[in-house]
């Protein structure tokens, strides 16, 4: 402050031919002094403060600098804002500050802590971490801070696990409570929003036994002071701090100490004495060595002789001047480009603080002015702690935050970091690992929402975003992967001719067909045989007709079902077989009708020839052809996407479209194979040698055998399955019949040829 004093009291430009008096008290950081000393200002009891004589208001204050904490400014700033004398501080931060209704006068030229917080956050937050501790000063800095942080981390889904205040005044006990808490927390980074003496006082206990590394994150009124640097633990700390600065002429001003100097000023002394451990009065028994003048402050090495980074005190700077640039702006005129100020004009404060609302000016590079809140741009260097290759540990400025930028794009990291321990990876602090895709986010009770448990998706639902709050469920046609963090298309599935299965029944189905056709050549080359002729050869070549039909339709159930594939294999099917036991009940028939024509006077079989045994089956298949023709105008069966089977594929089937025309084919053949077995069961103690009845009787059997059994398969079987049943049944059937009914005949006439004779087959006994 005395530095930019005398600049400006040595300049042409500002203020010329005037000069700015000061006096400078220490609040020793307590709000009682800071408070008796603006009291003090305020009532103008002190001294003249200028030892020049031509001061023209002696002892009336314009203008505060300071203070530097918050608590002791606000004190102040209640005190001198009644007085309209305005207040320029350098480094009190609290937002409550920009508060124009308390505190009226009030500037600064340090950003206000809302802007830290939101900064703080923000670094919190471009890192990954959600699970932080705090300390701060039990202070209007730390408090009003910290609150202003927590608005700021709940906007950012930042989760804090403690807040501990205290203060470097407090019982060493309550600092040892704050460090236990440190020590034994789960959080890896801490947030420490405190003045320098209070950090100081808990680095001091935390030094005594070092806790798990932690990865520290400053405010600026203490991460870029290096009297901070030798705590080891503290390595790769990171914060935001104010921008760092040259001031041109001031190490040379710093260096230029005189002896005369030093021993006129207190304060001046007590630093000597300290930096050289040497003492310039003798005081009682010497604890130190005598100074001897050969002591050299350019060959000194600390914080007051560098000046290469320069941010708290060139806020002061920045200060002074904002208040000389108000007077003169309220004593001075320019005519020509040249000021000329009047000496004598009586400056009143309040037209100071009134000009001190429109300052703008530029100095050293920095444009300074205030907003409606007394408050300026903010802009924020981000720095690290690393270590130079001297080995020594510096501030580098590895990043900014600038608020004037648009949302998104404030804050920007350009410098690689160091973090705890010197790693070069970043620390993890989280209280639960994230939730991997796959998986949705459950909050534990009453835990912060950063921490929760990972429960996997449901069944047929996905989550393809880490920490994802819900699973979302799949299209209908569509499936999770394994891993459930992706949607892929079901698989259909249908009977088709690659599966084994598929082949091993069209196999039976060929075989059976060829088996009908042999049958049938067969019973063609010995038509005139007795066998042949005696069972109605007729109605046998029909039956073997219609069951190489029956086999062949079963290849209609096999593929991807089409429309015309859905309709063809349930009504080749129904009527195919209404054809084939038409066959069958007609020779049955035939067979009842032959042994009561022998009784004497019956002439039945005049009334069961072969012109109404080609009519009852023509009717018999008619009206299958009849209930087809219904079902397939007014409800045809048609290929479906069958969804509700299986939930993690999709069967291609055919729907029966009326399920009560399906149940009426298959009912009708049910009803014409029952009343056959019934006709064959009468017929099956017939005496005859070669009697067909019982052949008939058995196919029967095995046919209604059967499709009893087929209807609980068919309706539990699942998928592909369904229709694997159904053929598996018609070849079964069908099977059934040709074995039963023509496999004894086909016997004796290949391998048997001595029975097929008319006196055997017409041998009773």
């Amino acid at each position: 402050m005395i530095f930019a004093i005398e600049e400006i009291n040595n300049s042409t430009e500002l203020l010329p031919g005037i000069r700015l008096g000061y006096q400078i008290y220490d609040s020793c950081a307590s709000v009682l002094v800071a408070t008796d000393a603006a009291l003090q200002l305020a009532n103008g009891q002190e001294p003249a403060f200028s030892k020049y004589s031509n001061c023209s208001q002696t002892g009336v204050v314009i203008a505060v600098v300071g203070e530097s904490g918050s608590s002791q400014t606000i004190g102040i700033s209640r005190i001198i804002s009644s007085l309209n004398i305005p207040q320029v501080s350098h480094f009190a931060t609290c937002a409550c500050l920009s508060d124009k209704q308390q505190f009226p006068t009030f500037f600064r030229t340090i950003p206000s802590d809302q802007f830290q917080a939101d900064a703080l956050a923000k670094l919190v937050k471009h890192f990954g971490w959600t699970w932080i501790g705090i300390v701060r000063s039990d202070s209007d800095y730390g408090n009003y801070g910290i609150a202003a942080f927590l608005v700021a981390a709940q906007r950012e889904g930042i989760c804090v696990e403690y807040s501990e205040a205290f203060y470097r005044t407090d019982p060493r006990s309550k600092i040892q409570r704050v460090a236990g808490v440190i020590r034994r927390s789960t959080a890896k980074v801490i947030v420490a929003f405190t003045a320098p003496g209070d950090i100081q006082v808990l680095l001091e206990e935390l030094a005594l036994e070092p806790p798990p590394p932690l990865q520290w994150i400053g405010s600026e009124a203490w991460v870029s002071d290096p009297n901070f640097f030798s705590y080891s633990f503290c390595k790769g700390t990171i914060g935001v701090a104010i921008q760092q600065s040259v001031i041109p002429g001031l190490r040379k001003f710093l260096l230029d100490l005189s002896p005369i100097k030093v021993a006129s000023s207190s304060v001046l002394t007590e630093f000597w004495e300290e930096a050289f451990n040497c003492t310039l009065k003798q005081r009682g028994t010497p604890l130190k060595r005598q100074c001897d003048g050969t002591e050299d402050i350019e060959e000194l090495q600390n914080p007051y002789t560098d000046t290469s980074q320069l941010r708290i005190t060139n806020m002061v700077y920045k200060g002074v001047y904002a208040i000389a640039h108000a007077i003169h702006k309220s004593v001075c005129k320019e005519t020509n480009s040249v000021a000329e100020c009047d000496k004598d004009k009586r400056l009143e404060s309040k037209q100071v603080f009134s000009e001190l609302k429109k300052v703008q000016f530029f100095r050293n590079g920095y444009h300074v002015s205030f907003d409606a809140n007394g408050d300026p741009a903010a802009y924020y260097e981000l720095v690290n702690w690393q270590k130079s290759e001297r080995g020594v540990t510096d501030a580098v400025t590895v990043g900014y935050y600038d608020a004037s930028l648009p949302t998104g794009q404030q804050f920007r990291v350009n410098r690689p970091i160091t973090w705890v321990n010197g790693d070069t990876q970043v620390p993890v602090s989280v209280c639960t690992e994230s939730c991997r895709p796959g998986s949705r986010k459950v909050l534990q009770k009453g835990k912060p929402i950063c921490c929760y448990d990972c429960i996997p998706c449901p069944e047929g639902e996905i989550s393809n975003t880490t920490d994802s709050p819900d699973c979302s469920p799949c299209p209908s046609e569509s499936w999770p992967n394994a891993q459930r963090d992706a949607c892929f298309p079901k698989p259909v599935e249908f009977l088709s001719y690659d599966e084994v299965l598929a082949i091993i029944l069209a196999a039976f189905s060929v075989s059976g067909a060829c088996l009908a056709i042999i049958t049938a050549a067969i019973f063609f080359h010995h038509r005139t045989t007795p066998i042949v002729r005696a069972n109605n050869s007729e109605l046998s070549f029909l039956l073997l007709f219609s069951l190489t039909l029956c086999f062949l339709c079963s290849l209609t159930f096999i593929g991807a079902p089409s429309d015309w594939s859905c309709m063809l294999r349930h009504t080749a099917f129904g009527i195919t077989f209404v054809l084939c036991i038409s066959c069958v009940l007609g020779k049955t028939v035939v067979v009842l009708m032959a042994f009561k024509a022998t009784l004497p006077g019956s002439n039945v079989m005049k009334w069961f020839g072969p012109p109404q045994q080609r009519m009852t089956v023509v009717f018999f298949t008619f009206v299958q052809v009849l209930i087809c023709t219904v079902w397939l105008l007014l409800s045809p069966p048609f290929p479906m996407k069958n969804l509700s089977t299986y939930k993690e594929k999709i069967i291609l089937e055919c729907a029966l479209g009326s399920a009560v025309g399906f149940w009426a084919v298959l009912g009708y053949i049910g009803l014409l194979a029952v009343f056959c077995f019934v006709l064959a069961v009468l017929a099956r103690k017939l005496p005859d040698n070669f009697n067909e009845a019982k052949l008939i009787t058995f196919s029967m059997l095995i046919f209604c055998a059967v499709w009893l059994t087929f209807i609980p398969a068919y309706v539990s079987s699942p998928g592909k399955f369904t229709v694997a049943v159904e053929i598996f049944a018609i070849l079964a059937s069908s099977f059934g019949l040709i074995l039963c009914i023509f496999a004894p005949k086909c016997f004796i006439i290949l391998f048997q040829p001595e029975k097929n004779s008319k006196k055997y087959v017409m041998n009773k006994n």
